[in-house]
Order: C-alpha cells, then sequence, then structure tokens
C-alpha cells in the first residue's frame, strides 16, 4: 500500500497539503516499506485560495491510500476522500518514520476496517455472477 506525506523538510510529517514543498511516497507492506519517490512543488504555495494548486499534488498522490498531513482545508479534504486516498492529520510535527514504523505493525497485525479498505484500494475488484442462483 503506497503512503504519502506532506512534509518541508523530507524527515518529518510537518506541512499543510496545499502548502507542501514536499511529498514523499513510501510503499507500506507487513515485512517492511520501501521508499518510492518524493515530489517538490514550487511558487507561492501559501493559502490563498487558488485551488488550481492542489491539482498536480492530487495527481502525484493519486495511486496512495493514505495521506499524512499536519493540516488540511475542507476542500482539499474533501477531493483527496474523493479520490478515495484517506487523510490522516497528525496533530504535531512527527518524524516520517516513526509513522512507518507503527503503520507496519498495524498492517502485520488486525488492521481496523478503515485501514483494510485502504490496503484493497490497488486490488482490483472481481465481480463473479456465475455462481449466483436466480430465482425464477
Amino acid at each position: 500500500m503506497k503512503v504519502a506525506f506532506a512534509t518541508q523538510d523530507m524527515q518529518r510529517v510537518d506541512a499543510h497539503f496545499g502548502w507542501a514543498k514536499n511529498i514523499a511516497v513510501y510503499d507500506v507492506r507487513a515485512d517492511g516499506y520501501d521508499f518510492v519517490e518524493s515530489f517538490t512543488f514550487e511558487g507561492d504555495l501559501k493559502e490563498d485560495g487558488d485551488e488550481d494548486k492542489l491539482a498536480p499534488k492530487l495527481a502525484a498522490i493519486m495511486d496512495c491510500a493514505i495521506l499524512y498531513v499536519a493540516a488540511i482545508g475542507g476542500s482539499g479534504a474533501a477531493r483527496v476522500v474523493a479520490s478515495k486516498i484517506h487523510p490522516i492529520k497528525v496533530p504535531q510535527p512527527e518524524a516520517i518514520m516513526d509513522i512507518l514504523e507503527k503503520l507496519q505493525e498495524v498492517v502485520k497485525g488486525t488492521p481496523p476496517p478503515w485501514l483494510r479498505k485502504a490496503l484493497l484500494k490497488d486490488q482490483e475488484r472481481v465481480m463473479d455472477f456465475e455462481d449466483e442462483v436466480e430465482n425464477d
């Protein structure tokens, strides 16, 4: 499962989604995690009501199941959720490595329902109707 982190320093979740200079993406599995890639965003990223600046960030995280942020606006959150990505707000800056360790332990054990759903994001849904019995 791919997980994205909004970060200014590439070490901690310390950025508002719309203002983040960087988004770091990791692949998390029960047996570990790997860095996948990072995205860097230029220009004036401060709060200004410009929703267009969210488009490249949404495109960068499209295949992620979870997004960790320090904060996220209502419009941004709605767009993230509409993309079937679960946003998680951290109350204070937290090391990405610490979050990855905790997340890996949860994935290894019995994940809560929302995380089980997130883990299935990349799996294709298979509908098998051949076994259904028609009641006529």
